[in-house]
């Protein structure tokens, strides 16, 4: 028996703007609720085992580099198009260190999350 990841979790200090960038990358539908959290939902037909992201205000800004971050494969293989539509969104590239050889793209959200784009399949 095995789990699967279900949900991930965001902290955010503005949800709005959060959720405006983040569904608007991952073509997922935004909710945002009346206690400050948003939650974003994937279509209504996507596979029952689709991933939800859960954005959790909090008051303390963003301090290190993430431990744990999104890794994001661009549909149809344009990496270069893909990276520029989420810099349109309001991303930013972002230095962790990387040498340049790489095969990964280094954003932040708005708020200074860091991901990654991938340059190819990961498998």
């Amino acid at each position: 028996m095995a789990a699967r990841i279900a949900q991930i979790t965001i902290d955010v200090s503005d949800t709005e703007t959060q959720a405006v960038f983040w569904s608007a990358a991952l073509g997922l539908t935004a909710d945002l609720g009346e206690d400050g959290a948003g939650k974003l939902y994937p279509a209504d037909d996507a596979p029952a085992e689709a991933v939800t992201i859960w954005l959790q205000p909090v008051s303390e800004p963003k301090r290190d580099k993430l431990r744990l971050h999104l890794d994001l494969r661009p549909e149809g293989g344009d990496v270069e198009g893909e990276v520029q539509r989420l810099l349109g969104l309001g991303a930013a590239t972002a230095d962790v260190g990387q040498t340049g050889d790489e095969g990964f793209t280094v954003l932040a959200d708005p708020e200074g999350n860091e991901f990654c784009v991938l340059h190819r399949e990961p498998r």
